[in-house]
């Protein structure tokens, strides 16, 4: 299968790039940058260059976009013209061009400020159902962008699925606080029970969302490791995520120990990942209880994928603020 991967030379584009390939297809990488998994150097906002790059192509993922880090760096409608017109320009050619699929890889960063508690009140169970709140311009354009793939969808039936993926990045934490409290590695950890996924289960959940469209039409999907918590767990976790945690994962406080790592006293939100693991068959594998088991083993808890694909950055710039400014 041909198919149109945009911001290969990105994070989550070499990743996709590297498994289509390994996997028997026929991948083609587009980005603004040049790189070894990129094959056409050109903007998703060039509708010529889209076109050109089209032909031939089963399937569209679309994964290209100016990130929550690029918020401080470029303007708004720098945002509006990468993430909102770019993203209509390859749905636009896509229908011309008879596609099967069409894959956009958005963000959890739509929900925003619907996710944020107040100081001891339950943790927001996050599912597609929420009403979504960005709190930037970021969340903004992408969910803008959601609108449009649903529209086109709808009028030029176009197959198309949405993928809402959580945190995958490896760079350290925008949060000061955070940072200055945590170990990168502990963090990443922690998040893995609420709010993060290994970019290996991403690509999983792209290749089947290219197997699912044709027969889904169109669907939202949140793409985040799947968490032991369930929604009865919201209230105690606003209160008290290690009693809760060690209800479910009893062995994770000796591995933590020995990390010199701590838990997080409270979560505030969850992401539910049903949809995707009862719809499209998603089965993630990196999640929370394989990281303990892998750490035990003196393992990486991260997948192979995830290390060799490693840390990109966002900017060729360095801040005094590291690892970005932030709005």
């Amino acid at each position: 299968m041909k198919i149109l991967v945009t911001g290969s030379a990105g994070h989550l584009g070499e990743a996709l790039v590297r498994s289509l390939k390994s996997g028997g297809d026929e991948p083609v990488g587009i980005d603004i940058k040049e790189s070894e998994f990129t094959a056409r150097v050109g903007s998703v906002t060039d509708p010529v260059f889209i076109k050109s790059c089209m032909v031939g192509v089963d399937a569209v993922i679309h994964a290209a976009t100016l990130h929550k880090p690029h918020v401080a760096t470029h303007s708004r409608q720098d945002f509006i013209e990468t993430n909102v017109s770019g993203t209509l320009v390859l749905l636009e050619e896509a229908v011309s061009a008879g596609v099967r699929a069409f894959i956009y890889t958005s963000t959890t960063s739509t929900f925003g400020d619907a996710m944020r508690p107040a100081p001891g009140e339950p943790a927001v169970w996050v599912t597609e159902e929420l009403q979504p709140l960005p709190k930037n311009i970021y969340g903004t354009t992408k969910l803008a962008a959601e609108d449009l793939c649903r529209l086109i969808s709808r009028n030029q039936d176009l197959p198309c699925i949405i993928l809402r993926t959580s945190r995958v990045f490896p760079e350290d934490d925008d949060n000061r606080g955070k940072r200055e409290t945590y170990s990168a590695d502990n963090l990443k950890v922690n998040e893995l029970l609420f709010r993060r996924v290994d970019i290996q289960d991403i690509v999983t959940a792209h290749r089947l969302a290219i197997e699912k469209a044709p027969e889904l039409g169109f669907d939202c999907f949140i793409i985040s490791a799947t968490t032991p918590f369930g929604r009865e767990d919201a209230v105690a976790l606003g209160a008290d995520a290690p009693s809760v945690l060690a209800r479910y994962e009893p062995g994770y406080a000796k591995e933590y120990a020995r990390h010199g790592w701590e838990m997080l006293p409270t979560i505030g939100r969850v992401y539910d990942n049903s949809h995707a693991r009862n719809t499209l068959g998603w089965a993630p594998a990196y999640d929370f209880h394989r990281a303990i088991e892998l750490l035990g083993k003196g393992k990486d808890y991260q997948s192979p994928l995830a290390r060799q694909v490693g840390a990109k950055g966002y900017h060729e710039t360095t801040f005094m603020d590291e690892p970005y400014p932030v709005e």
